[in-house]
């Protein structure tokens, strides 16, 4: 089992989320996720396009990418996510206290 992983992801905060200077409520940033999500699923976008786009992460300038990392580095449900993940698979909706994750596991 790897110790380290490198990954990218997207996030979509919320109203109070942790760092948050978003106006909107976590019902819409819910909404939001699942669309990224849907349109990942249903046509051949490339993820660090879409992260680039919607993504409230500052990694979003570097296609949400995050570098790499090792266990215990993230919040426990992130971390939980992403070493689940094989390499070039992407999450379910994760909820941190961040927001809305959609997580990319590139290494």
């Amino acid at each position: 089992m790897a110790d380290t992983v490198q990954a990218s992801h997207i996030l979509v905060m919320y109203a109070g989320s942790q760092g948050s200077s978003a106006s909107r409520s976590k019902e819409e940033a819910l909404e939001r996720i699942q669309m990224v999500a849907a349109e990942m699923a249903n046509n051949d976008v490339d993820f660090a396009d879409l992260a680039g786009e919607y993504s409230e992460c500052p990694s979003a300038q570097d296609g949400g990418a995050l570098g790499e990392f090792g266990r215990g580095d993230m919040v426990p449900e992130f971390d939980e996510a992403v070493f689940e993940l094989e390499i070039d698979e992407t999450s379910d909706v994760v909820e941190t206290a961040f927001g809305y994750h959609l997580i990319h596991r590139t290494g």
